[in-house]
């Protein structure tokens, strides 16, 4: 039979949100392609340390360990195909496990999520994460400078997904923009029984949610929304949810209180929002990235 993704979920991750790799990449940024590549052939038998994605790749692979495939990681990277021997290898020294790889030496990856038919797409470079959006991948810009996750939660695959431009469409958020939260408030009480339109992270929580539901003994999947809504919106939002058969375990609606505290205390393995102050607040506390999408990007 020929070899197919189509039943697993895939999540494409680059280079530098996998492990950390920013002292070889300053010197890419300044324009030595030769001298990083020495390097980084240099280092082939270093393993490179874990980067912002790691504990996220790592936990997702997990469900893989009873001999069935349902996760498949793949390296997508501006890396040459050098590097990509480093990050090969600094993979199978840390056990996780990747068959997969493109490598295209400094040109736009995004392209390649088509044929792997990515859930996810994980990058450093915002241009390659907007790219990806725009084609209609799930897909979130790694903060570097994010807090690793908490090593509490060995068996929990944790994930945190704001509402409005992330799981759902920016419907809602440009009334809030344009004509406040009373008007916000008042739209979202109306349509209170009409679900959210879908936002470009509800692929990933789909599949998240077969995952889930296909199951290994010894891992699981918690996930949670946060977002900035309120009572009375809270109530579309939860319907939405319903009308999608999908559940959240958790739901937290803080009308406008820093999301940073919320998400230390659910210590998740990454969480993923639309707006630069919110993700850059939460990365003071857990893995972040941010998701270019909707009104709020659109300046």
């Amino acid at each position: 039979m020929p070899v197919t993704l189509e039943d697993k979920l895939v999540v494409a991750i680059s280079s530098r949100a996998l492990f950390n790799l920013e002292e070889e990449n300053r010197i890419f940024e300044a324009g030595d392609n030769e001298g990083y590549m020495k390097l980084q052939l240099d280092r082939i038998d270093v393993p490179a340390a874990p980067g912002i994605a790691y504990s996220l790749i790592r936990k997702l692979l997990r469900f893989n360990d009873d001999g069935v495939q349902r996760v498949e990681v793949v390296i997508l990277s501006r890396n040459d195909p050098v590097s990509g021997m480093r990050i090969f290898r600094s993979s199978a020294a840390a056990d996780i496990k990747l068959q997969r790889g493109v490598f295209t030496q400094g040109r736009p990856p995004f392209g390649y999520l088509r044929p792997l038919r990515a859930h996810l797409f994980l990058s450093v470079n915002a241009q390659d994460v907007r790219e990806a959006l725009n084609a209609g991948f799930p897909a979130a810009r790694v903060l570097v400078e994010s807090v690793k996750a908490s090593d509490a939660w060995p068996n929990e695959v944790r994930i945190a997904f704001d509402g409005d431009a992330v799981l759902f469409s920016d419907e809602a958020e440009r009334v809030f923009q344009a004509e406040g939260l009373d008007a916000f408030q008042a739209h979202e009480l109306s349509k209170a029984d009409l679900p959210l339109p879908e936002g470009p992270f509800k692929p990933l929580l789909t599949a998240l949610h077969r995952l889930q539901m296909a199951g290994n003994a010894q891992m699981r999947i918690r996930t949670a929304l946060v977002t900035a809504r309120s009572a009375p919106a809270h109530e579309r939002a939860i319907r939405t949810l319903m009308k999608w058969n999908i559940r959240v375990d958790e739901a937290m609606f803080l009308g406008g209180l820093p999301k940073g505290e919320f998400l230390r205390e659910f210590e998740p393995d990454f969480f993923f929002d639309d707006q630069t102050g919110h993700v850059d607040a939460a990365a003071r506390h857990v893995p972040a990235g941010h998701v270019s999408s909707g009104i709020s990007n659109e300046r």
